[in-house]
């Protein structure tokens, strides 16, 4: 659908919605509870007013029949309760406004004349009397508080019982792959579209509350997670102006020795600026808030094996802006627009053995534009509303670009005295074995190796940046609305009911600098038939993307999805029921195919837009049903099933027809550097779906207990068992005849007419997109929390025993050290041929699994106007296994060991891990409303540096003896490939920052 259409179905929702008095869901908390008598008689007709800083005007409302009162679709913030009714006592009590959570703050009013103090009665605490709902959530001052660094990643190590994990683009895993998570920021989904990954980068300055859901969710707010949901709500302007400008800093002696970082050493230098304001436009009506936000990374006197590597520096300037407006006391509207731009110079991953000329340049955008609002009818009634525009476009750049324009032409010349002006050059290794090869490829060692020990020594690369990132541009537009009823008295329903939509996209247009990457075989490699007409030896080889010629057109991918939720909690004395049902429809579009009268429905047509796969409502009903006993009235006993359906699929990209265009060539040339014959890459794109194909699924059963020990101190205990199956992935459509499947595995394949299809279409892959037989995960959880509140410090503590395994893990999809990726959802290369189905050695714990996790964190505020803060986590080792083509002997296997597991998944571990990390604030009032605050953080205090990708390769490293390859010479160490060895947790470092708050 064309966004103009779109746009007039969300209006034509919205006025439907509206002229009924409904609509749905913003960025907003809840206040409730029940006003009664000293006796605990109910008072109806009691005014409760609720006034915060953070709400332009107050809002009023009066308790019904049984006493109870509902303050819905409130500002997150500090609120002051004020309870009055003719005749009785003026109460005042303060509550907190939590993101996503109702907060309960039962009063008794005794009679008129008696003296009442003004008291704290709804502390934060994790027992919910009316949701199954695993929620946690922290505010701006407990954030600030502790040591958390920038990024809003940085916010997953404080849920508990989720893997503390450095991946700076994967998710953690919560019972799932770390691509099932979702990341919401200030109410707008800011997960990679088509990904399932982080990648975008807000930061935590403007936060005002964050908020996280990991199980036992409602059908409500569209969670469809099948790990964790985090949310935000991020800082609104208040009747007063204030603000603050602080300054950070994290110099590169401030920082100790990195492991694994022999090859390649650098100083690295950070430091972030931050200034916002906020105050009234219109007082009691209309607020602002604006902030700048600017983080700089430098990296000077780079090295590695081949000398001295350019300065790397990475700025991003980011400007955010926000409207905060109540025409009326029951009437809120929010809208704000993010924009965020970074360019990184030169290169940020030189490997050890790259030349200071294959830098490569990044500019990245983030845009971020809300439109929410809310209206609250009567005491029984409110409505919501919300569109959203999420951009994240992506540009990439060698350093140095090739200045001559590419051929494809037979007899075009390489110019060899010049190679390393044509592209990014690897070096050769001259083979022992063949020594004609040895001899042919030494000048070229000796002009471009490196030197070691004197000795120019062959292997790493020189020349210029192979890619040009023309265009990676990713987008996500937003509408929702909905509508929220309450209805009896001594039975009473909380109704909802919403309607979503939104569209994923992504435009995709990717060339190589010159000839790519060229390689010297020196005649060991082969032209193979197909290109020069007989097999030739090849002596140089030149590989680069098709789009490079200028005929390919950019590929243009989308996602479409509709969601609708109906949702009743029914409440009778002290029991909670929660039935509910949210229900997708979710449509994969591609590009490269045109309407046909044949058998397949289709055509090749480049450049064209077709639907490529539609999941009807029928096959994603996601219920969601729970109950909760408040047995005494205080603590709970609570049970739920849900089913997750996740959304996140990659193949509107991986499988779209024009894809076959985008592949890469290979150009083959003789000892001369003339080019002898030309190999587009065999492409596993232009896919069709299996017939009756099922969505991926994740299904959930939870039960639990939550105890209001003191006033203060509350706490949970709860297990669950996560099942998810129905995995999709493109494999081989002969794989379950080929690849000696088990018994039980049906020997046919999945689709059985494919080459008619593709013979009517055009073209098309011997791949196909499945459900892989048997995949499957399974998650058991068992996990206390607890939390205290004091008048001047807090503490979270957690523990969760667990075990992930099965046999398909997302996570480990390929080479571990490349593991923090982007990977194809739908699209990897698991079940890549023999070797790789989930039959073979697949089964076993997974990537994700940490058996045991502690977390312990808090705050204390010190009499000298200081805080302290500290966050510890100990957490088990990840798993991991050797993998080797070795291990199949009687397959016709390549000679790769990614995926080839030489023995059952997860059957190692890495060490375990453990770390401290420390904030302390000191505050020193300087009068006129002034206030300075500095601050201290300290990361990894013990610096524990442990190991947590191990190579698991064999073969490749040279140290396979065995029949079954389980070698563990190299293999089983961690890995020092990635760049900068990413592989071992971050050593101790320091932090310092100033902040003046006005």
């Amino acid at each position: 659908m064309a966004w103009k259409g779109f746009f007039r179905s969300i209006l034509l929702i919205s006025l439907v919605v509206l002229a009924t008095q409904s609509a749905f869901a913003q960025q907003t908390g809840s206040i409730s509870g029940r006003v009664t008598t000293p006796s605990g008689e109910a008072l109806p007709g009691v005014t409760v007013e609720a006034r915060s800083p953070s709400l332009p005007q107050a809002r009023v409302t009066t308790t019904d029949v049984t006493g109870e009162y509902r303050l819905p679709a409130l500002q997150p913030g500090s609120y002051t309760l004020t309870v009055s009714l003719s005749g009785m006592q003026t109460v005042t009590r303060k509550a907190e406004a939590l993101l996503s959570e109702n907060t309960v703050a039962d009063i008794k009013l005794g009679v008129q004349g008696v003296a009442e103090s003004i008291t704290v009665v709804a502390e934060s605490t994790m027992v919910d009397r009316e949701s199954t709902e695993i929620k946690s959530s922290l505010s701006n001052e407990q954030i600030q508080a502790l040591p958390v660094a920038q990024e809003y990643r940085d916010l997953q190590k404080l849920i508990p019982g989720v893997q503390y994990s450095q991946d700076a683009v994967r998710g953690p895993s919560s019972g799932g792959s770390g691509q099932d998570n979702v990341y919401l920021f200030d109410g707008v989904n800011v997960t990679m579209p088509l990904f399932g990954v982080l990648v975008a980068e807000p930061a935590t300055h403007d936060i005002a509350q964050v908020s996280v859901i990991k199980g036992g969710a409602k059908a409500v707010d569209f969670v469809r997670a099948g790990g964790f949901q985090i949310d935000s709500v991020s800082k609104s302007g208040t009747n007063k102006f204030a603000g603050e400008v602080e300054y950070q800093i994290l110099k590169h002696n401030f920082t100790a020795p990195q492991n694994g970082t022999v090859n390649t050493i650098f100083q690295q230098d950070r430091d972030w600026s931050t200034l916002d304001l906020g105050g009234p436009i219109l007082a009691d009506r209309l607020f602002f808030y604006g902030s700048y936000y600017r983080p700089s990374f430098t990296r000077d006197n780079q090295a590695n094996l081949t000398g001295p590597l350019p300065q790397f520096k990475s700025t991003r300037n980011e400007e955010f802006g926000k409207l905060t407006f109540t025409p009326t006391s029951s009437i809120l509207i929010n809208g704000s627009y993010r924009d965020s731009h970074r360019i990184d110079t030169s290169g940020d991953g030189f490997g050890a053995t790259s030349a200071a000329t294959t830098g490569t340049g990044f500019e990245t955008r983030l845009k971020i534009g809300t439109l929410e609002g809310s209206w609250v009818m009567n005491p029984n009634s409110f409505s919501t509303f919300k569109f959203t525009d999420f951009r994240n476009p992506g540009f990439g750049r060698p350093d140095h670009v090739v200045g001559t324009t590419i051929s494809t032409a037979i007899g075009t010349h390489l110019d060899l005295n010049n190679l390393a002006q044509l592209g990014l050059v690897r070096v050769p290794t001259a083979l022992s074995s063949n020594p004609a090869q040895a001899a042919f490829v030494q000048p070229f060692i000796d002009k471009f190796g490196y030197l070691q020990n004197g000795v120019r020594t062959g292997g790493g690369f020189v020349g210029f940046g192979s890619t040009l990132n023309d265009a990676d541009n990713f987008g996500r537009k937003n509408g929702q609305v909905g509508y929220n009823y309450t209805l009896g008295s001594n039975i009473t329903h909380d109704l909802h009911v919403g309607y979503q939509r939104y569209v994923d996209s992504e435009d995709l247009f990717r060339s190589s600098n010159g000839f790519g990457v060229i390689t010297i075989p020196g005649g060991a490699g082969t032209c193979p038939a197909r290109a020069c007409g007989t097999a030739k030896p090849a002596f140089f080889q030149a590989t680069f993307q098709q789009q490079s010629t200028g005929s390919i057109p950019k590929i243009h991918s989308e996602f479409h999805s509709q969601s609708f939720e109906l949702n009743d909690s029914i409440h009778r004395n002290n029991w909670t029921f929660n039935i509910g049902v949210l229900d997708s429809n979710d449509t994969l579009y591609g590009q490269g195919l045109a309407k046909a009268d044949n058998i397949a429905g289709f055509v090749t047509s480049p450049g064209t837009k077709y639907k490529m796969h539609d999941v009807p409502f029928s096959k994603l009903i996601q219920p969601r049903i729970g109950a909760t006993w408040a047995y005494n009235g205080s603590d709970t006993v609570y049970a739920s099933f849900s089913r997750y359906n996740q959304a996140a699929n990659s193949d509107a990209r991986a499988a779209s027809w024009d894809r076959n265009l985008a592949r890469t060539i290979n150009a083959y040339f003789d000892a001369t550097g003339t080019l002898i014959g030309v190999d587009p890459v065999r492409s596993s794109s232009g896919k069709l779906f299996q017939a009756g194909i099922k969505p991926p699924q994740t299904m959930e059963y939870l039960v639990g207990t939550a105890q209001q020990f003191t006033g203060r101190w509350s706490g949970r205990l709860y297990g669950r068992y996560r099942h998810a199956d129905h995995f999709w992935e493109d494999t081989n459509n002969d794989a379950r005849v080929s690849f000696n499947p088990p018994a039980g595995v049906p020997k046919e394949l999945y689709i059985p007419n494919l080459d008619a299809l593709k013979k009517a279409i055009g073209s098309g892959s011997s791949y196909v997109i499945a459900n892989l037989d048997g995949a499957f995960t399974k998650y058991y959880e068992a996990s206390m929390e607890s939390e205290w509140h004091g008048d001047k410090a807090f503490l979270r503590s957690s523990y969760t025993y667990s075990h992930y395994y099965g046999n398909f893990d997302q996570d480990n999809t390929t080479f571990n050290s490349n593991n923090d990726n982007a990977i194809f959802i739908g699209s990897s290369n698991l079940s890549d041929g023999d070797g790789t189905q989930i039959w073979d050695n697949k089964y076993g714990n997974l990537r994700g699994d940490r058996r045991n996790i502690v977390k312990l964190y808090g705050t204390y505020l010190l009499p000298w106007r200081s805080s302290a803060g500290a966050f510890f986590v100990f957490q088990s080792g990840q798993p991991y296994q050797l993998e080797s083509y070795l291990a199949y002997p009687t397959l016709d296997a390549s000679d790769g060991d990614t995926n080839k597991y030489a023995e059952p998944a997860g059957k190692r571990k890495s060490p375990s891990h453990h770390q401290l990390d420390l904030n302390y604030t000191q505050g020193i009032p300087l009068g006129r409303g002034l206030n300075l605050q500095l601050l201290a953080d300290i990361f990894n205090v013990y610096n524990k540096q442990t190991g947590y990708n191990f190579e698991t390769r064999v073969s490749a490293l040279g140290k396979c003896n065995t029949s079954n390859c389980i070698d563990t010479g190299l293999a089983g160490q961690p890995s020092v490939n990635a760049p900068f060895a990413k592989t071992f947790y971050a050593p101790r470092r320091y932090q310092l920052a100033a902040r003046l708050q006005f």
